[in-house]
């Protein structure tokens, strides 16, 4: 990403301004309100969506399962064909973004299976009558109540990740949608799921999404938006042709115009914003360019219990949770739920401030979540090696420095 005349502190600290991670200001947004405004939340059962509406609005785990229960946000297969949390009047968009993902997966099991777009199409008419608006069936159930409609696919179909015709069905009536997928207990952070029949429009165009992406993370580039939306470079270069984007001096990122004045007159603030947010969370991985986020001085550092050696400046992904101010990636953290306290990595003295924000997510974590997971198969046991590397910078860490707590 070339930054041309703009300063990257000031960078930073408008993607954080425009992520509503400056402090406290949106208090009080609801679920549907944060995702609107900041953009879908990658969701890989584990805690980022929660961790994200905490961060950006103080929202307690029972406020966003109240919000997923009400369907003002849902948990749906978007772009890429990735499951986001999304606010409802994104639900149509959402899956027309990921719509595409579905019927590819079904091409390749036709090709290399020997599945035919008709015995999928039937096994969705027999999920689609088998499911309630109400009762949500999980999928042993829809197994055994649709029998002999659904196929295995023997060893062939398991080398490719297809078992079955029913996630094929499954998926195609998610992206269409007639069905949705429910977690079974009303959480986000499991991967317990069921399914309801449902009756959502499906509808939006690419130029939709372009104008939602540059609302949330602007300024970014073309490589940027072609990476959230999944878009080859003629479709990507067909959504932006109906925005106003201007381009920021020396540079590839674009802006919307509208948004021209504010960052002209936006200053960075004196003041830390601190934040706990998800290795997966919006303000990294809409762009997916760690490096934006990095201070030159932080980046010869390794990320905990790293296996590649690799400096952290040169990740394409983080592998810990992360300390953010301003914008800027001054920390790592996990949480170890049999210690039942959150373990950390600071690249910055802890002040009054830092602590008091690191408290509150400790708190959030133990009493709200019970674990921190980044990923479904994140465990405390897989987790072990980053925690005890984060114990030991701090073990080593003098008083006063950076890692001392």
């Amino acid at each position: 990403m070339a930054n041309g005349d703009i300063p990257a502190a000031k960078l930073r600290v408008w993607w954080a301004h425009r992520q509503w991670l400056d402090g406290g200001a949106h208090r009080g947004a609801s679920p549907a309100q944060v995702l609107a405004a900041t953009g879908w939340a990658r969701s890989v059962g584990g805690a980022a969506p929660y961790l994200g509406l905490f961060a950006r609005a103080g929202l307690r785990r029972a406020e966003v399962d109240a919000a997923v229960a009400a369907v003002e946000v849902q948990e749906l297969p978007a772009a890429r064909g990735c499951t986001y949390v999304l606010p409802a009047e994104d639900f149509a968009l959402g899956l027309a973004a990921g719509a595409g993902v579905a019927e590819s997966e079904i091409a390749a099991a036709v090709r290399h299976l020997g599945v035919t777009q008709d015995e999928v199409e039937q096994l969705c008419l027999a999920v689609s009558e088998l499911l309630s608006d109400t009762e949500p069936l999980g999928p042993q159930q829809i197994r055994t109540a649709a029998g002999p409609a659904i196929r295995t696919l023997g060893e062939d179909g398991r080398k490719r990740g297809v078992s079955s015709t029913l996630p094929l069905a499954l998926g195609l009536l998610q992206a269409r949608g007639l069905i949705r997928r429910v977690p079974v207990d009303g959480r986000l952070d499991r991967q317990r799921y069921g399914y309801l029949r449902w009756d959502q429009a499906v509808h939006g165009e690419a130029a939709d999404l372009a104008r939602r992406y540059f609302s949330w993370a602007a300024p970014a580039s073309v490589r940027h938006f072609r990476w959230f939306s999944g878009f080859n470079a003629a479709t990507a270069k067909a959504a932006l042709a109906p925005l106003e984007l201007i381009r920021l001096p020396g540079s590839d990122l674009l802006l919307p115009a509208e948004l021209a004045d504010e960052f002209a007159e936006f200053t960075v603030p004196d003041e830390p914003a601190y934040a706990l947010v998800a290795s997966v969370d919006g303000l990294h991985l809409l762009h997916r360019d760690l490096p934006r986020l990095v201070d030159p001085r932080d980046a010869h550092r390794t990320t905990p219990a790293s296996r590649t050696g690799r400096s952290f400046g040169s990740e394409a992904d983080p592998s810990t949770h992360l300390v953010v101010d301003r914008g800027r990636i001054i920390g790592f953290w996990e949480y170890d739920p049999e210690q039942r306290e959150l373990v950390h990595q600071l690249f910055v003295p802890m002040d009054a401030a830092l602590r008091a924000t690191v408290d509150a997510v400790e708190t959030f974590v133990r009493e709200d979540l019970g674990d921190a997971r980044s990923f479904s198969l994140d465990s405390p046991r897989s987790r072990a090696p980053k925690l005890a590397a984060l114990r030991t910078a701090n073990r080593y860490a003098t008083p006063g420095s950076p890692n001392a707590t």
